[in-house]
C-alpha cells in the first residue's frame, strides 16, 4: 500500500471532515454493503452459559420511536441487547422494553449503572429497580458496574452486598463491569483477580494491539504505550469470564473508508473480524442506528479469519485517523493539566460528536464527566501541548470541544 504523507493526510482530512471540529450529522454517513444473512455464529459467554450473537446490539443511541430498529436486529438473529441507565437519560431502556415486549424469552438483556467508592447498596438497588421498570422486565441477564475508571470504585464493599441481594431476589443473573478509560487494565486486573465479575465489557480494537502495526510502521511503535489489553482479556478468558469488546470501530468514521471498500466487503466488517478472531474475545457490541447499518455490520458475523483485504482496510483506516483519534484507554496525558481536566474523557466525548455524528449523545456523555474542559478556554495550552505520545494536539482540541459540547 502506498503510504500517506502528513500533508496529504491533512489534505484528505480537510476534504472528509476528519480534522474538523464540527460534528457530523447522522445523514452524512453513507451506508454500504449488501444485505447480510444475519447472525452466523452464536458464542457461549464464559461461565454464564448464555449463547449470544457474536455481533450484538449496543443501544447507547436509541431514541424514542426506534422500536422497529430493535425488532429488525432481532429478526436478523441478534439476541443480546446492551443498554444502560444513562443512555438517553433512560429512554434507551424504555425503547428497548417497548420493542421486546412479549419476546423476553428470545433475548438476553444487559444494562449498567455508574457507581463510586461510596455508593450505597440501597442506591444501587433503587437504580436497578428503575432500570427494570423502564425495561418492563422482572430481571436482566447481566448487570454491570458502568464505565469503571477507579480501583477504589471496585473496592466498595456495598457492590458485593448489592449483587448478592439482587441475585438472591432474582433481579439479575450475572454481574459484570464495563470500562473504556485510562485505568482500564488496572481495573480489569483487580476485578478478575478478586472474582468480582462474570462478564467484562471493554474497549478493544485493532489499533490497540502492537502486533497490528508490525510491518506497517517502520519507526518506533507508538501504540506500544497502550495498556496491555490482550494480556488481561486473555486472563479473563482463562478464568471463564465472558469477554465482550466495544469501541471496535475505533471512532467509526465510515464515510472516510467508502472509497477504499471493494467487492462488497466493508471496513466495519473487517474490524469485527479482527476482534472476533482473537481467542480471548467472545463477542462484540456495536451501536446500531439504522436497518441498513445493522445489515452491514452483521456481514462480519461468523468471521474468524482476517483476510489480506481486511488488513489493507484496517491499515488504511489507521493511517487516516492516527492524527485525530484519541486512544482514550492510553491516558498517557493524565496529570498534564494543572486544572485537573480529564483530557482522555473529554476527547472521547468529542469523538461521539465528530466521528459518530451524534451531538446529542456527545453532550449527554460530556455532562456526566467530573472534570470538564472549561479551564482550557483561558489556558495557553503549554501544560498539555506535548503530553500525547501519539502526536494529538491536545491544546487545540479540548477548548473547542468544551464550546461544542457544553
Amino acid at each position: 500500500m502506498k503510504s500517506f504523507t502528513r500533508r496529504a493526510l491533512l489534505r484528505f482530512g480537510a476534504l472528509t471532515g476528519m480534522v474538523s471540529g464540527l460534528p457530523w450529522t447522522k445523514a452524512s454517513f453513507a451506508e454500504a454493503g449488501p444485505p447480510s444473512a444475519g447472525v452466523q455464529r452464536y458464542v457461549t459467554l464464559g461461565r454464564t452459559g448464555l449463547k449470544i450473537s457474536d455481533i450484538s446490539f449496543g443501544s447507547s443511541r436509541l431514541r424514542d420511536g426506534d422500536e422497529d430498529l430493535v425488532r429488525h436486529a432481532l429478526d436478523r438473529g441478534v439476541n443480546y441487547f446492551d443498554t444502560a441507565e444513562s443512555y438517553g437519560r433512560g429512554r434507551s431502556e424504555v425503547v428497548l422494553g417497548n420493542a421486546l415486549e412479549g419476546k423476553r424469552d428470545q433475548v438476553y438483556i444487559a444494562t449498567k449503572m455508574g457507581t463510586g467508592p461510596a455508593t450505597s447498596s440501597h442506591r444501587m438497588m433503587n437504580s436497578l429497580e428503575d432500570c427494570l421498570r423502564r425495561l418492563q422486565m422482572d430481571y436482566v441477564d447481566v448487570f454491570m458496574n458502568h464505565a469503571v475508571n477507579s480501583v477504589a470504585t471496585l473496592k466498595n464493599s456495598e457492590w458485593f452486598e448489592f449483587v448478592e441481594a439482587a441475585k438472591r431476589q432474582g433481579k439479575i443473573r450475572f454481574a459484570g463491569m464495563s470500562g473504556h478509560a485510562g485505568r482500564l487494565v488496572q481495573c480489569l486486573d483487580y476485578a478478575i483477580d478478586e472474582g468480582m465479575v462474570d462478564v467484562v465489557l471493554a474497549s478493544h480494537n485493532f489499533g490497540q494491539d502492537p502486533a497490528f502495526y508490525e510491518g506497517f510502521t517502520r519507526s518506533w511503535d507508538l501504540v506500544a504505550v497502550l495498556p496491555d489489553l490482550p494480556r488481561v482479556l486473555a486472563k479473563a478468558k482463562s478464568k471463564n469470564i465472558g469477554v465482550i469488546a466495544m469501541k471496535v470501530l475505533r471512532g467509526a468514521r465510515l464515510n472516510d473508508m467508502r472509497p477504499f471498500e471493494q467487492g462488497g466487503a466493508t471496513f466495519s466488517q473487517a474490524a469485527f473480524r479482527w476482534v472476533l478472531q482473537n481467542s480471548y474475545t467472545d463477542a462484540a457490541i456495536i451501536s446500531m442506528t439504522s436497518t441498513r447499518q445493522i445489515d452491514e455490520y452483521l456481514g462480519g458475523s461468523g468471521g474468524l479469519q482476517v483476510t489480506e483485504e481486511d488488513l489493507e482496510l484496517l491499515h488504511q483506516y489507521a493511517r487516516l485517523t492516527d492524527l485525530s483519534y484519541c486512544r482514550h484507554a492510553c491516558n498517557e496525558c493524565e496529570g498534564a493539566c494543572p486544572n485537573g481536566v480529564a483530557i482522555a474523557d473529554v476527547l472521547r466525548t468529542r469523538m461521539y460528536a465528530t466521528d459518530y455524528g451524534d451531538l446529542a449523545f456527545a453532550k449527554g456523555e460530556y455532562r456526566r464527566l467530573g472534570a470538564l474542559a472549561s479551564p482550557c478556554l483561558n489556558c495557553d495550552g503549554q501544560p498539555c501541548r506535548n503530553a500525547c505520545p501519539h502526536g494529538l494536539q491536545i491544546d487545540r482540541l479540548c477548548g473547542p470541544a468544551h464550546l461544542m459540547l457544553s
